[in-house]
């Protein structure tokens, strides 16, 4: 699903945000990405997202080459991902619905399909009854949740999540990865950043840890290993 070649970012005011990185990441598969503020977090999923460009080195995201893709074909490169963020970025004068199904009428969705889908996604995520709320009358794991059936609308084969848990109270946020697990396993990859070392645990996935724009560790926490 997605391919480092000997990446690297730096910026115009001289930060080396990413040296050198090798990685691959299955189609299908689920990984945290973690280190510590600063490390390159952030840069590297905007890589994926086409929002930088690399100074040096290769990104394969699906089949496409991104070196080779031109500015006017990005947006369609991201409707291919879904992007779930800590601040939610949920449109407040909207309703959930309305949320969800304005994420599929940008891609020009028939008003039928959203009719279809948008009950089938809110099913997924737990908030049927929540339809017609706005998000100012949800908790923060309830928006979460909208956040991720937005992401979802348009089956999306990656899941970029960053910090999706890093503004709802503990106990939500093993009910949020539990969401993405489950959407991991109908087959959609995920990649999610956090710096909760409480699900890092409880959830034995891939582990990717990045810190002063290298990969230190590349583990699965259910071997206790490296790979």
């Amino acid at each position: 699903m997605i391919q480092f070649k000997n990446v690297s970012k730096v910026y115009s005011n001289g930060t080396a945000a990413l040296k050198h990185i090798n990685l691959n990441i299955g189609d299908g598969e689920f990984v945290f990405i973690v280190g510590s503020s600063g490390a390159g977090k952030s840069t590297f999923l905007k890589l994926i997202t086409c929002e930088e460009r690399p100074n040096e080195g290769e990104i394969i995201v699906g089949k496409q080459k991104l070196s080779d893709i031109r500015r006017s074909e990005v947006p369609y490169l991201r409707r291919t991902m879904g992007m779930v963020f800590q601040d939610f970025r949920l449109i407040h004068k909207m309703t959930v619905y309305e949320n969800i199904a304005f994420a599929m009428h940008v891609v020009g969705a028939s008003s039928k399909e959203i009719r279809k889908r948008v009950p089938y996604i809110l099913g997924l995520v737990n908030l049927q009854d929540k339809a017609g709320c706005h998000p100012r009358e949800l908790s923060g794991g309830e928006q979460q949740r909208v956040g991720l059936a937005r992401a979802l609308a348009n089956k999306p084969k990656l899941i970029i999540a960053d910090e999706p848990t890093g503004n709802v109270d503990p106990a939500m946020s093993f009910e949020i990865v539990d969401l993405f697990s489950e959407i991991n396993k109908r087959g959609t990859t995920v990649l999610m950043v956090t710096h909760e070392h409480s699900l890092i645990k409880h959830f034995k996935k891939r582990v990717v840890e990045i810190q002063k724009g290298s990969v230190v560790s590349d583990r699965c926490t259910w071997e206790g290993g490296n790979d």
